[in-house]
């Protein structure tokens, strides 16, 4: 065959052609018209917000769709074309260098989205986007209310809950900090209650629980662990100060329960879609023993050895049981809530 001006022009087009057809042409003619069963129109101040949104660039880093394929942040429920219908431009995005939006309605709470717009680091210390301060309160107030209604009638029925935690949340706070402490571990169930953290306290894994707290918590918590980090400002109610849960009786449980779920109503998120099973019993530890001051992290349970198990004091693979060993250094941090200075 000899490779001619026709034969490439008239080759490329028999290529081409199903490939926009498949792409672009199937696509456009199988969009659904109707509206999803979730779907419902977005009232003026999230309209206001979508605008915001798509003038301030967010689109360049966050979609707003989730596929088959994807498992994580909001990925209960796979995108329909149905979704979109009064969408004009479709803000479907294709990279994913913040987390999808699609469901992040009712995620948070509103007062942890304005600490997170007016700087994302007073919430995700690690965030690499860029603060949104200086759009002012009411355009800053706009874009959280588009947020909030992403997910429409999903959306709403989070936000419901959030505000009727809310209510109990800041009740609880108000009664003072022994009250505030019985409601919250009130609301977790016995079984974790009792259960002590089962891993043992150990130097590396004291390491690695500071290392996640820098990365997760000290927005919110503060370095001493008072709550008194940069977010506290824009926080009610605020971050729960650590160094109250001494003596009040804190298992490792209560800490992986709480740190897991959230604290629904208040910008306490939960974490159990992005740290393993490990990391949140290591940064409850750390908090245990840096913060609390006791720590039930002392001994190997019983059963079978995990494939890897660094040795340390106490520690030998051919003992029954370890010897226990003793939670380094008493808490540190402020006095606010009824906490005490060491």
């Amino acid at each position: 065959m000899r490779m001619t001006l026709r034969l490439i022009v008239y080759g490329g087009l028999i290529i081409l052609g199903p490939i926009i057809f498949i792409s672009v042409v199937l696509p456009w003619a199988t969009i659904a018209e109707k509206p999803s069963e979730l779907f419902r129109p977005r009232t003026p101040l999230e309209e206001k917000g979508r605008q915001l949104y798509i003038a301030n660039g967010c689109t360049f880093c966050h979609t707003q769709f989730i596929r088959n394929l994807d498992w994580g942040h909001g990925a209960e429920r796979v995108a329909r074309s149905g979704d979109y219908v009064q969408d004009q431009p479709h803000l479907l995005g294709s990279e994913r260098t913040g987390p999808d939006l699609s469901q992040e309605g009712g995620e948070h709470p509103d007062d942890w989205h304005l600490a997170h717009f007016t700087n994302p680091r007073y919430a995700r210390p690690e965030s690499i986007m860029p603060a949104f301060e200086f759009l002012g309160r009411e355009s800053i107030d706009a874009l959280i209310a588009y947020k909030q209604g992403l997910g429409f009638r999903d959306a709403d029925f989070r936000m419901e809950g959030q505000r009727k935690w809310k209510t109990d949340a800041v009740r609880a706070y108000a009664s003072g900090p022994d009250k505030n402490v019985e409601w919250l571990h009130g609301h977790v169930p016995d079984g974790w209650r009792a259960l002590h953290n089962p891993y043992p306290s150990s130097r590396e894994g004291l390491k690695r629980g500071q290392r996640i707290y820098q990365g997760f918590c000290i927005g919110c918590h503060g370095p001493i662990g008072d709550g008194m980090g940069p977010a506290e400002a824009y926080l009610y109610p605020p971050p729960l100060n650590l160094t109250i849960l001494r003596d009040r009786a804190t298992s490792g449980g209560i800490l992986y329960y709480q740190i897991m779920n959230g604290i629904t109503g208040t910008a306490m998120p939960y974490f159990k879609r992005e740290l393993e099973s490990e990391k949140i019993w290591d940064v409850g530890d750390y908090v245990a023993v840096t913060f609390i001051g006791q720590s039930d992290a002392y001994a190997r349970p019983r059963g079978i050895d995990a494939s890897f198990i660094a040795p340390g004091p106490g520690l030998s693979p051919h003992a029954d049981q370890p010897q226990q060993t003793t939670a380094p250094g008493p808490a540190r941090g402020g006095a606010r809530d009824g906490g005490k200075t060491k």
